[in-house]
């Protein structure tokens, strides 16, 4: 490959990859003491890049080790290692309420470490974990855990607890310490914090949506249907929260521009054969002339697909998005969206 394409290919790595060949560059043992500080879902993103790497070429080593040298000369270590700077900061910003429990998680001093173990189990795993508990608890969980994998979890009981599980967590607003220690108690974990601390917030319809957003289409479609039979309002509340494939059409622009740049041309494609053409129209407008023509032509010439697979190929992009739009890299529009003043 000549030496301008080689850089071209390192500009159009994603920040995975580039975190993957950084990792690899750096040897086992330093490797292992960045990943140590890494959650479940990163690790597991960059194991799988670093696992996937073939023919790194000396030019995108390089590019990617003078961005991180470059981005690192940004940095400063004030405050760095201060539990109460932390404590004092969050609570300053957000408030007291709201930065009780983002402090429990983010210094993992807290009450939930025992909940915290499970995000890196595999979601059937958790859900046998947690199969024969109280619904109660088994909502806690599920309210507790990141939406993808909490929608995985579901996906393994049955429509019945599904829709118990899911009515519970809607309506979970704050966890008293003594129901978290009794379940840190049923996980074979110690309890750790005060047990004077604040309750946690965890749970309500928000986290309901964020969840349904990640089950199967049918199972998804199934839920709703049962909540509406049980309670109209609340569905319509989930379902105004929910972001759906057919919302990416409401992101601005620079957010889609974002988003394509971490999604793969083959998963773009066959997502687009199910989607409207207000989504179609938003993905080409942020495309180059000639790459807009080329995803227009792979379209017509795509043939019949499955929708099964066109639901899973719109499920890892909205995927992808949700978790651009937690890091803040991009907003989310439509119904799933914050609004804006």
């Amino acid at each position: 490959m000549p030496m301008s394409d080689n850089r071209a290919a390192a500009a159009k790595l994603s920040r995975v990859d580039k975190a993957a060949i950084l990792l690899l560059s750096l040897g086992e043992t330093d490797a292992a003491q960045v990943l140590r500080h890494m959650g479940p879902k990163e690790v597991q993103r960059v194991g799988v890049a670093m696992a996937q790497m073939r023919n790194v070429h000396r030019e995108q080593v390089e590019q990617v080790m003078s961005e991180f040298v470059e981005i690192v000369g940004d940095q400063t270590s004030l405050g760095v290692g201060s539990d109460s700077y932390i404590r004092k900061m969050l609570t300053s910003a957000l408030g007291e309420d709201k930065a009780n429990g983002l402090i429990d998680r983010i210094l993992l001093g807290g009450n939930t470490s025992g909940l915290d173990s499970l995000k890196w189990m595999e979601p059937r795993a958790v859900a046998d974990v947690i199969r024969f508990e109280h619904p109660q608890i088994q909502a806690i969980v599920v309210a507790y855990l990141d939406p993808d994998q909490a929608g995985e979890v579901l996906g393994h009981f049955d429509q019945k607890a599904r829709l118990d599980i899911i009515l519970r967590v809607s309506s979970l607003n704050t966890v008293q310490p003594a129901a978290l220690k009794e379940l840190n108690q049923i996980l074979e974990k110690q309890f750790s914090g005060n047990s004077n601390a604040a309750r946690t917030s965890l749970g309500g319809v928000k986290r309901a949506a964020d969840i349904m957003n990640f089950l199967d289409s049918s199972m998804e479609s199934q839920l709703m249907d049962s909540i509406r039979d049980i309670d109209e309002d609340l569905s319509g509340q989930i379902e105004d929260l929910m972001f759906v494939f057919n919302n990416l059409a409401d992101v601005d622009d620079r957010g889609i521009q974002a988003l394509l740049r971490e999604v793969s041309s083959d998963v773009l494609v066959l997502a687009l054969k199910g989607s409207d053409e207000n989504v179609q129209e938003k993905i080409f407008k942020n495309m180059s002339k000639r790459a807009a023509e080329l995803l227009r032509d792979d379209l017509e010439a795509k043939g019949p697909v499955r929708v099964s697979d066109v639901e899973t190929a719109q499920k890892e992009i909205l995927t992808i998005a949700r978790r651009m739009a937690e890091a803040g890299e991009i907003v989310l529009g439509g119904k799933g969206g914050e609004e804006m003043i």
